[in-house]
């Protein structure tokens, strides 16, 4: 929703406000983004009341976002790349222009959606073909050590695939946005994100760690609860879920998902007075540097 007026979407957490100066005088290095990832799990609301996104709240310890509600996702990790994997759905080579990524980083950021969104929700898209998804539910304790596997390193998202005779399911993953951390940032990242449906017979299982609360919710609520300062959580997460409330049924954001024009959005921070404004391209007020292009991009 670049160029929204909405005053809670574009609140930026004050704990930033002294950072967010710090870069705009030239006080602190600016850091190099790192590529990542990140999934909205969704399903359909009770009674044809819109859909429900899964959402977590990152310990209040963790370097980016901490206390913020966030979806499952992360970086991309060396393990992305590595082999052959069983595959089915849209091609490297498909996927490199949504993704705005030439096709192996392409390829790495849809494996890297569907290992974190399994690392951090237990939620695996991948089936023993194309025509299913896997049951997790009927091993717990399998799919725990397959998950722990994951978070300390010692397999990758292809090693877990083919020893369970797997093949990730790329076609149940659609573009959605691309947003990249503002410069005043002390870690920042360049996230494509994804939406997708929770597979039948799945459920998302919250796994301490990196979080320390999830929960369904509607993407109004979720707004309408950032407003009031009940829900904390970063501008595009916040664009996100207001994008999604507008649409009535899963089957409609995965439509709607198809259809989009994913561009780069890269926010920058004004330091104006006592005031710090965030904005996005389109915005009256966003820096007009020549080595930002129109979408936002160096």
């Amino acid at each position: 929703m670049p160029g929204s007026d909405d005053a809670a979407m574009r609140r930026l957490p004050a704990a930033l406000h002294e950072r967010a100066r710090a870069v705009a005088s030239g006080a602190v290095e600016v850091a190099e983004p790192r590529h990542a990832a990140t999934v909205v799990l969704l399903r359909d609301a009770a009674e044809g009341h819109g859909v429900e996104a899964y959402v977590l709240r990152r310990v209040v310890t963790m370097a980016f976002a901490g206390g913020m509600y966030v979806f499952p996702g992360g970086s991309v990790d060396p393990r992305d790349t590595e082999g052959e994997i069983g595959w089915h759905g849209p091609s490297a080579e498909e996927w490199s222009a949504p993704l705005n990524a030439e096709a192996p980083l392409a390829r790495a950021l849809v494996c890297a959606a569907v290992r974190e969104t399994f690392e951090e929700s237990g939620v695996l898209l991948a089936g023993p073909d194309e025509a299913a998804t896997v049951d997790v539910s009927g091993d717990l304790t399998r799919w725990s050590h397959e998950q722990a596997a994951l978070l300390d390193r010692t397999a990758s998202m292809g090693d877990v695939l083919r020893r369970n005779q797997l093949v990730l399911r790329a076609d149940l993953l659609r573009p959605w946005a691309h947003w990249v951390t503002p410069e005043f940032e002390p870690k920042r990242f360049d996230t494509r994100f994804f939406v997708a449906a929770l597979p039948a017979g799945q459920a998302a299982v919250h796994f301490t760690g990196e979080s320390d609360e999830s929960r369904w919710v509607r993407p109004v609520d979720a707004v309408e609860g950032h407003a009031r300062g009940e829900l904390a959580m970063l501008p595009p997460t916040v664009f996100t879920l207001a994008e999604l409330a507008e649409h009535g049924s899963v089957d409609d954001v995965l439509a709607a998902a198809t259809a989009r024009d994913v561009r780069r959005i890269l926010p920058r921070v004004v330091v104006s007075g006592d005031d710090v404004l965030f904005l996005l391209p389109g915005d009256p007020g966003y820096p007009s540097d020549p080595a930002y292009a129109a979408d936002g991009r160096r």
